[in-house]
Formats: C-alpha cells, sequence, structure tokens
C-alpha cells in the first residue's frame, strides 16, 4: 500500500503550542507528516528560515514524533506539496476568520492540483487564541509567553528579543 503523507505549512514564527497540538494530531492521521516550514515577508518574520527549521525539529524531538520531518520551501505551495508526495494537506483552524481565509485556499489549491486533499483540524478550544503575531508581540513588550510557547522557543524568542530590544518600556 501506498504511504499517505501530509503536508503541514506554516512559517511557524514562532512554533505555538497551537501548532504542536496540530503537528501531534496529524500526525496521527497519515504515515508520514512533513511540516513545510515557508517564507513570508509579509508577516515581518522575527526568526529566518533556518531559525524557524531548527527550532522546528527541537519541538518534533520534544515531543517524541518519529513519523515528522522538517523541510522548508520558498515555493508554490501545491508544487511543494506534489515535490514531497503528499496526498492530504493539513492544516488548523482557530476561528471563523481562519476558516474563511483557508477554505479560499482550499479551493484555489483543488483548482491547481485535485489529487491533493486539505484537511482542517480545529485547534484545541484551549489553545484557540494563540497566534505566532501574537507572542511576537507580547514578547516584545515585555509580557509572559509562557502559556503560549514551548520553554525551548520562550528562550529563544526572549533571546531575539534581547538582541532586537524591547518596546513601550514604562
Amino acid at each position: 500500500m501506498k504511504e499517505r503523507i501530509g503536508l503541514y505549512p506554516g512559517t511557524f514564527d514562532p512554533c505555538t503550542r497551537g501548532h504542536a497540538d496540530i503537528i501531534r494530531r496529524g500526525a496521527k492521521l497519515v504515515d508520514r507528516l512533513v511540516i513545510g516550514v515557508t517564507t513570508n515577508p509579509s508577516k515581518n518574520p522575527m526568526f529566518t528560515p533556518e531559525e524557524r527549521m531548527d527550532m522546528m525539529k527541537s519541538e518534533i524531538e520534544r515531543l517524541g514524533l518519529d513519523n515528522v520531518e522538517i523541510r522548508g520551501f520558498d515555493a508554490l505551495l501545491m508544487k511543494f506539496a506534489s515535490h514531497v508526495g503528499a496526498s492530504v494537506i493539513i492544516r488548523g483552524l482557530r476561528a471563523v476568520a481562519d476558516f474563511e481565509y483557508e477554505y479560499q485556499m482550499a479551493g484555489m489549491n483543488q483548482q491547481i492540483d485535485d489529487s491533493i486533499e486539505t484537511v482542517f483540524l480545529m485547534a484545541d478550544i484551549s489553545l484557540q487564541p494563540i497566534a505566532s503575531k501574537l507572542v511576537k508581540e507580547i514578547a516584545l513588550y515585555g509580557g509572559d509567553i509562557t502559556p503560549f510557547v514551548s520553554p525551548l522557543v520562550k528562550d529563544q524568542v526572549e533571546t531575539r528579543v534581547a538582541k532586537i530590544g524591547r518596546r513601550g518600556e514604562i
């Protein structure tokens, strides 16, 4: 039987507990899960693609998942999905706003290659408010990001914030 390969794409800047939840659950649905760490300059990344890939590798080790691999890409998602042999793209949903965007993206992706399905996983209710953008903002203003990221990611974010400087000191 053909190996079922899933692809979970994202910028993961930084990897949150919400991402880790989707990875853990998504890895159960496929034989092999590829985490596709992509570039997206419009998201104003805090970390380089290489740093994000290293962060993801550490998170996968922490989760103890042996059917997950990390790959970087800077290409059209459907071309990358085909390149890695994925038959399914896994996407996490937090709120209605996510659904509208993801629904449109899934429809466009289906037009490009209808042999690759998109599967949506709802974020755990306790993790739904977590967004990488908000984690970075909280850290930049000196807030505690402990509830939102693993200890390893927290250390990396705080180290980066120390280099670039905090904002909004009172």
